[in-house]
């Protein structure tokens, strides 16, 4: 069964089905059948060591959106279900079974009983029902997910069944609804008093666990607790001794006793301190592959891996439909200006000088290795061509140059406009510096203005932005990006204008582009298209679409690149902030 027809045939799946395809039918669960990944059964004990970009802004994951407490949060929650790290398939976690019923309009989960949290509470139906209602389905909650959970404007109804069933009806069936059960679930006990239900406002959630919190407040099914918090420092967690996994052989997960997470904001720094042995595990750029591959060779102790990369997070650019100036905003919004200046993206040297050659050209919103959804968009990339870009700039009406070479907008003033990208990436300073400089090549001047790539997603949305340098990571199916790339969607702030004014409202239809109607259209046709052709139809157009118009401007597809201390096994290269892909609880001391 492929990931694409999965969604559409879940109806028909009893539980013996579910436990022939691999679903865990009784706790514990064993972790098993990721051989082809090299996975082995390993021993207890142990510290592992880990970068942090930056301190996280809070310890509550759905109170902030923050990529460093994501990569923690990894380790301390579980969802209902999780991916398979070799098959990319979904399989039951903290729900050991599931029944899809009334035509995919009805999902009825089994929870794994004998599950603890790790301050040894009993975890049950009422912890999945209170997170979903008053986080995850909250539209206060800065991380939550209420638009997901609203289908044709009628909400998703949660309820407990009994101690260890919950049922979700929904409104229509929606094709891509198990995706979303892989969402943290969090502790009712601890919680509660930071909820409406237990008499605070919806907006208080996002005020729960902050920074100074008392350590034995957070609390989580994962299998990590968090043990210290150290602001600009490090954030230490010990092993949950209740955690719910086994190995093969019946041993208790994780195997590590303890994670440390050391907050080290500069990339050449975070090698430095990997080289000398502070670090066990880096992720790392193309640009600093050859470097650490050649120590390898050379019999450091260490390994370096690659792999294609199908999440992970292609870097873009975005122009600002809705610029403060006037000028600079109508011509951001004139998809002739942004295909003149894709001419001049120099994929092929970004590629080549940033990614060391450990990068592909990029999908429009899908990436090239997803055979399920990706649709050949590559032709749409076009190439680097100085002279065709001047002259389509020229047919804008932008011919006139002053002294300095710089274009003259129909006001007079030089077409100048700031690029911001995040200064502390490992790509981005020099991603940056190659677009100001092959820019200027068509007369365009563009400034770098430089912020940390923790306030790059806050910058973007506040609007306070000419050009941003920005990336947000694939996921398997489109439908899981939705707030990304239709048109109106939270995350869709390049055009902010099109959101809707208050939560639960229409975004504002009537000031989109022909082709943003389009989009738009496309996604809530495929949120509700139970065939897969059909979907798979729709998607493609979108990807067409979005080639063709640009809503922002796609520029590569990094690989995965990891390096870790040969003092580990069953390394498998971080895939990012997603929950679920983080497989530090299988790693061991060796």
């Amino acid at each position: 069964m492929t990931r694409s027809n999965r969604p559409a045939r879940t109806a028909a799946l009893s539980l013996v089905t579910l436990a022939l395809l691999g679903g865990a039918l009784a706790a514990p669960k064993k972790v098993s059948g990721y051989g082809s990944l090299g996975v082995t059964d390993g021993k207890p004990g142990g510290t592992y060591t880990l970068p942090l970009g930056d301190s996280p802004q809070s310890l509550f994951y759905y109170g902030v959106i923050d990529n460093n407490l994501g990569l923690i949060s990894q380790q301390l929650f579980d969802g209902l279900l999780e991916f398979n790290y070799a098959t990319y398939k979904l399989e039951p976690a903290l729900a050991e079974s599931y029944v899809v019923s009334d035509g995919g309009r009805t999902y009825t989960f089994k929870l794994r009983q004998g599950v603890k949290w790790s301050d040894g509470q009993t975890f049950d139906a009422d912890d999945v029902v209170f997170t979903f209602k008053n986080m995850i389905m909250n539209p206060e909650a800065r991380a939550g997910d209420a638009a997901s959970f609203k289908l044709d404007g009628k909400p998703v109804e949660i309820s407990r069944v009994n101690q260890y069933t919950v049922k979700f009806e929904l409104p229509r069936p929606s094709p891509a609804f198990l995706l979303q059960m892989r969402s943290f679930i969090m502790p009712k006990h601890k919680l509660l008093k930071f909820s409406v239900e237990g008499g605070a406002k919806a907006s208080d959630i996002n005020g729960a666990w902050p920074t100074n919190v008392a350590e034995s407040e957070v609390v989580g099914t994962g299998p990590f607790r968090l043990a210290t918090y150290t602001a600009g420092q490090k954030v230490t967690l010990t092993r949950n001794p209740n955690y719910w996994k086994v190995d093969g052989k019946g041993t208790k997960l994780p195997y590590l006793d303890r994670l440390e997470f050391l907050v080290i904001r500069d990339p050449q720094a975070q090698v430095a301190q990997f080289l000398a042995g502070n670090l066990d595990q880096l992720n790392i750029s193309g640009a600093q592959f050859p470097d650490l591959k050649q120590k390898e060779v050379a019999g450091a102790p260490f390994r370096v891996t690659r792999s294609t990369a199908l999440f992970g997070s292609p870097p873009f650019v975005a122009y600002n439909f809705d610029a403060k100036d006037p000028a600079l905003a109508k011509l951001f919004s004139d998809v002739r200006f942004r295909r003149a200046m894709q001419g001049v993206l120099n994929r092929d040297r970004i590629i080549d000088t940033v990614y060391n050659g450990l990068a592909s050209l990029p999908g429009h919103g899908v990436a090239p290795v997803n055979r399920d959804w990706y649709a050949n968009t590559k032709p749409q990339l076009g190439s680097f061509n100085v002279a065709a870009a001047g002259q389509a700039l020229d047919a804008l009406g932008l011919k006139s140059k002053n002294s300095a070479g710089i274009r003259l907008l129909p006001n007079g003033r030089p077409l100048e406009f700031d690029l911001t990208y995040g200064t502390d990436s490992s790509t981005y300073p020099a991603m940056a510096t190659i677009i100001q400089s092959d820019f200027a090549k068509v007369g365009v001047k563009v400034n770098l203005r430089g912020i940390l790539s923790s306030k790059l997603l806050s910058t973007g949305q506040s609007g306070d932005w000419e050009m941003i340098l920005h990336a947000f990571g694939d996921q398997p199916d489109p439908e899981l990006r939705k707030p990304i790339w239709q048109p109106g969607g939270a995350l869709y702030y390049w055009h902010r204008s099109l959101q809707p004014a208050r939560d639960g409202d229409k975004p504002n239809v009537a000031r989109m582009a022909a082709w943003e109607k389009d989009i738009y259209a496309i996604f809530d046709k495929a949120a509700t298209t139970t065939n897969v052709g059909e979907r798979k139809a729709l998607y493609t157009r979108w990807q067409l679409l979005f080639a063709q118009n640009l809503p922002v401007t796609p520029i590569a597809k990094p690989e995965n690149i990891g390096a870790v201390s040969n003092k580990y096994g069953n390394y498998i290269y971080n895939l990012g902030v997603i929950p679920g892909y983080n497989p530090v609880p299988l790693i061991y001391q060796k």
